[in-house]
């Protein structure tokens, strides 16, 4: 009886260890959700040229490096890093945020300066260009993938290690089929419209042809809230960080703004909270639309410059 006392405890003990991490892993996912949001309207990019036979088998491919990126690479620096450097983790995700400002600002020079991609028709694409376009994208889901582990980190810094190591690992399985699961209903939803469009029945048909109609648009709307996300992301990283532990360097300008958003939030009654969130995202893309176009500024131009001196002067160069 002893014996099975002892064991109803510990089952208790670990139902409850499981129910905090459950709740751990629950506001680390939210706390990454612009990201998430970026990395779902990142990679249907990616398949806009593939035939629709290869579209699940491919996001299945980069789901897997997916998972790889996190639990492989990922994961054990992002805790090394925690226990022994933690003073480091603020200033990788500057870099990160950096990065998707970047991103969102190289998007918007895209469609303001028209340089725009060229459509390619859905094709069998050769098995070596498949995996080049697979390559593509685990990189870049790489980036991103970094980004919502170290802000998933960050939430659960206070966690003991072994604690943040299984809602981490939580965090990344989670994630993933969230992002990729979207992203598969997302390229496939055309082919429903299709499948639907050849029913007998008046409703279905109309229904599938609409849905085959409104793809183009939902991938536009996707891709335009992928840009702000990395804007509104980005920006958000590097204004808090700019003041976290370990850099310090200009803490004013988050806390103006957090100042600012209580402000609204206690002034406007039942919408308070709503607005104040808007007003520190405003700020928050404002501040990555800045950054990034600092860069694509430096990045666009010096080589500009550098090839105009070379036109001048052949002979020095």
């Amino acid at each position: 009886m002893g014996l099975l006392d002892d064991i109803a405890a510990l089952a208790k003990l670990a139902a409850a260890s499981i129910d905090d991490v459950g709740a751990a892993a629950g506001r680390a996912t939210a706390k990454a959700a612009g990201v998430v949001v970026d990395d779902t309207a990142v990679t249907p990019q990616y398949l806009r040229s593939v035939a629709a036979q290869r579209e699940l088998p491919i996001v299945w491919k980069i789901a897997k490096g997916s998972i790889r990126n996190k639990l492989i690479f990922i994961l054990p620096a992002a805790l090394l890093l925690s226990q022994f450097l933690p003073w480091l983790l603020p200033i990788i995700l500057m870099i990160g945020g950096t990065y998707l400002a970047y991103e969102g600002a190289e998007k918007i020079w895209h469609k303001v300066s028209g340089h725009h991609d060229a459509e390619v028709p859905a094709t069998e694409v050769s098995p070596e260009a498949e995996k080049k376009m697979i390559a593509g994208a685990v990189r870049t889901d790489l980036i991103l993938s970094a980004e919502i582990m170290v802000i998933a980190l960050a939430e659960v810094a206070d966690e003991a290690f072994w604690s943040r190591l299984l809602i981490l690992v939580v965090v990344a399985f989670v994630i993933t089929i969230i992002v990729y699961g979207i992203v598969a209903a997302i390229v496939k939803m055309d082919d429903v419209g299709l499948r639907m469009a050849q029913y007998d029945s008046g409703f279905a048909k109309a229904f599938g042809r609409g849905l085959v109609l409104a793809m183009p648009r939902v991938l536009a709307v996707i891709s335009v809230v992928g840009t702000i996300a990395m804007l509104w992301v980005g920006g958000h990283i590097l204004l808090v960080n700019l003041g976290a532990d370990g850099t310090g360097w200009i803490p004013a300008p988050y806390e103006w703004v957090h100042h600012l958003e209580v402000a609204i939030h206690d002034g406007t009654g039942a919408f308070g909270g709503t607005l104040g969130w808007l007003f520190n995202t405003l700020c928050s893309a404002i501040v990555g639309l800045i950054v990034g176009a600092a860069v694509v500024a430096v990045l666009h131009l010096l080589p500009s410059r550098k090839k105009d001196q070379e036109k001048e002067d052949p002979v020095s160069h």
